[in-house]
């Protein structure tokens, strides 16, 4: 163990700790520190997680946590946030994880950690030095300044993999650094910029690094007034970028105008999947535009599309209607439909009620009915392939509206997946279905 600045001590650490480990050591530390060990650090300190969010450790605290986890070889996801550990805790927390060698998960989140706190964290990731693979830093005060520091380290760096950086003061240069790294960068696969300031210059900038990215697969930019400049530069990274599966553009003040730039790059990409677009000032003309792009391009593999807050009319929902029976799994979630003041319920009658009449019918039950479109059999679907299967079956005729309320029903947690595993054990029963539907009507919230 090398004597690092951790231990602001007069002692020599080697000798003030000798030997002892774990609890021990951390009760030391805080005597040393002079602050109150948390007990539900001592109980988690043999176990991989540990929850510390919320505890006022201040810099003190947290500098005694540190020396308990130096060559502590069980914790592997450790959170900090909002304990107010300021540049001071970051810097132990730094030279802590030059030592640790089981820490994989870290969250240092609303932390105060300035410039230097900064500093501290993006010299560790430069040096390759920890083993973390997903970082938190969201709402440190971290400013431009701070922006050539983890573009360097994240140019060197090859273990990070999820990175939050959301809410802080990120504006056009941070944009532009941050993107000549990701034009470089081969790990990262996560990366959260929303409420920073990027707006059109450092989006742009971003963009062009992610023309070259060959990595990232989720990409958050939310509340970042990218504007259509910046969707003008997304659109074209996304005709030669094929890796980027998620990226969510909300609240970015971009238009119907910003939304067809986007769409030049939608027409030709094959590989995103999820598009979150809401709370942008759109329309029917730049729905229409998203909708007709992916309808285009037979090689997209758009799941969803999220404009939540457009108001839409008939029109649109005929188109919608047309690209869905090309691609079951395309999920538009939109506005209010124009002059319609409810669904007309004999359009869509209740899905379950429908599919509960056919069990009823060939003496079936909702486990055999889901098993039949099940193509792996660990009763599990993914939801885009549910949505394609019910699509595509011809034994119970459901519309899109319709398929879009049972996978709502049949995975109300929004997993992505219908999980249909608790059916398995009922057996056939006289009376097939109805208990099994019942239950699943039960549920409901």
């Amino acid at each position: 163990m090398h004597h690092s600045s951790i231990y602001f001590f007069s002692v020599d650490p080697e000798k003030a700790f000798a030997g002892i480990t774990g609890a021990e050591l951390y009760l030391e530390a805080c005597r040393l520190m002079e602050v109150v060990p948390v007990s539900h650090f001592i109980q988690n300190l043999t176990k991989p997680y540990i929850n510390l969010n919320h505890h006022g450790l201040g810099p003190k605290g947290v500098k005694a946590i540190a020396i308990a986890l130096v060559s502590n070889a069980t914790v592997t996801h450790l959170e900090l946030e909002d304990n107010c550990i300021l540049a001071e805790g970051a810097i132990c927390i730094a030279e802590m994880l030059r030592e640790n060698s089981s820490l994989q998960e870290l969250n240092i989140s609303n932390n105060h950690l300035d410039t230097a706190g900064a500093e501290a964290i993006a010299s560790l990731l430069l040096d390759n030095m920890s083993y973390l693979h997903a970082l938190q830093l969201s709402g440190n005060n971290f400013g431009e300044e701070t922006a050539p520091y983890f573009a360097e380290a994240l140019m060197g760096n090859y273990q990070v993999k999820e990175l939050d950086l959301s809410h802080n003061e990120f504006y056009e240069k941070g944009g532009q650094l941050l993107g000549q790294m990701l034009a470089s960068n081969t790990t990262l696969e996560i990366l959260d910029l929303s409420w920073n300031h990027l707006r059109r210059k450092g989006t742009a900038a971003l963009g062009t690094g992610l023309r070259d990215n060959g990595a990232l697969k989720i990409l958050n930019l939310s509340w970042n007034g990218i504007g259509n400049e910046g969707a003008l530069a997304l659109g074209e990274a996304l005709k030669v970028n094929n890796v980027l599966v998620h990226l969510d553009i909300s609240n970015n003040q971009i238009n119907n105008e910003g939304a067809k730039k986007l769409c030049r790059g939608l027409e030709v990409n094959g590989k995103l999947k999820i598009l979150k677009m809401a709370n942008n000032p759109l329309t029917m003309e730049g729905a229409t535009a998203l909708v007709t792009s992916i309808r285009k391009n037979p090689k997209s593999m758009m799941e969803e599309i999220n404009i939540s807050n457009v108001l839409v009319n008939e029109t649109f929902i005929k188109l919608l209607d047309l690209v869905c029976q090309m691609r079951p799994e395309l999920h538009v979630i939109y506005g209010e439909v124009e002059g319609c003041i409810a669904r007309i319920p004999k359009q869509h009658p209740n899905p379950m009620k429908v599919i509960q009449n056919y069990l009823k019918e060939h003496n079936l039950r909702l486990w055999d009915f889901f098993r039949n479109i099940d193509k792996d059999g660990n009763m599990k679907i993914p939801v885009a392939a549910f949505r394609r299967a019910m699509m595509q079956q011809s034994s119970i005729p459901l519309d899109r509206v319709q398929i879009g309320e049972l996978v709502r029903k049949l995975d109300r947690n929004r997993t992505g997946v219908v999980d249909y595993s608790h059916l398995r054990e009922q057996k056939p029963a006289q009376k097939p279905v109805e208990g099994e539907i019942e239950e699943e009507k039960n549920k409901e919230p």
